[in-house]
């Protein structure tokens, strides 16, 4: 089984902390910063061995230059984007696979927050990492991809099954469900959820991982019944 941390760092960033106990391996998922991941895994006595990167921005690889001068780790990260990530050794796109032991990760190509945004899909153990496509009850803006290319991500993600946990790399589940209601005010599911959602940031909670069921049920740019639909759900939501 894989173990999987969740270290909160900035603002409302997570960083992701992936241990494999049987093969000792490490992966640090998107880190905005070094220090709080090498602390968590030497506080745990775990290496890290590897960084996977899910998109060029600074809050997802400025950590990456020094976990890999302190752990030698390789660093994993979308090909597309690799002139924007200095630090990569391992370049991957659609369907390459990649290993933390004996366990696999597809690589999913979700453009639409940045042009070369990658997830990464284990599916054996029902996880995906997919760093700012999917949030929960929300998408990433559309920084330099299409509202088509962020409906696409959204239908791919909505097809894995509905156990899937889904890792996502921000605390905005708040705000996203606040205005979900605004667009979808009769959702028992919605209403529900951020009832919950609201208790738990009252305790000072985090509310990810979340999970693709929960998403298919709740989050607004996943149930967007077409491209224009997704479009003006975005364009609302940031301008809120």
């Amino acid at each position: 089984m894989l173990e999987v941390v969740r270290i909160p760092v900035l603002n409302d960033n997570y960083v992701w902390l992936m241990h494999d106990d049987a093969s000792g391996e490490t992966v640090v998922v998107d880190p905005a910063v070094a220090d709080p991941s090498l602390e968590a895994a030497a506080a745990r006595g775990w290496r890290i061995t590897q960084i996977w990167n899910t998109h060029w921005h600074g809050d997802h690889v400025g950590g990456n230059a020094a976990i890999k001068a302190a752990t030698g780790c390789a660093i994993t990260g979308p090909a597309a984007e690799a002139g924007k990530i200095s630090t990569l050794d391992v370049l991957v796109g659609e369907d390459d696979m990649v290993r933390i032991g004996d366990h696999q990760a597809r690589v999913m190509a979700v453009p639409a927050h940045t042009a070369g945004h990658i997830a990464y899909h284990l599916a054996d153990d029902a996880m995906i990492f997919v760093g700012d496509t999917l949030f929960a009850m929300g998408c990433g803006r559309l920084f330099e991809g299409t509202a088509a290319q962020m409906f696409d991500a959204m239908a791919r993600f909505a097809a894995l099954p509905d156990e899937t946990i889904v890792y996502c790399a921000h605390e905005y589940t708040q705000s996203n469900g606040r205005f979900a209601l605004s667009v979808e005010p009769d959702n028992a599911a919605l209403a529900a959820r951020m009832a919950a959602v609201d208790a738990a940031r009252a305790h000072g909670e985090a509310t990810v991982p979340t999970s693709i069921g929960l998403e298919r049920a709740t989050n607004i740019f996943m149930r967007a019944k077409n491209v224009d639909e997704l479009a003006a759900r975005r364009a609302a939501k940031d301008a809120a």
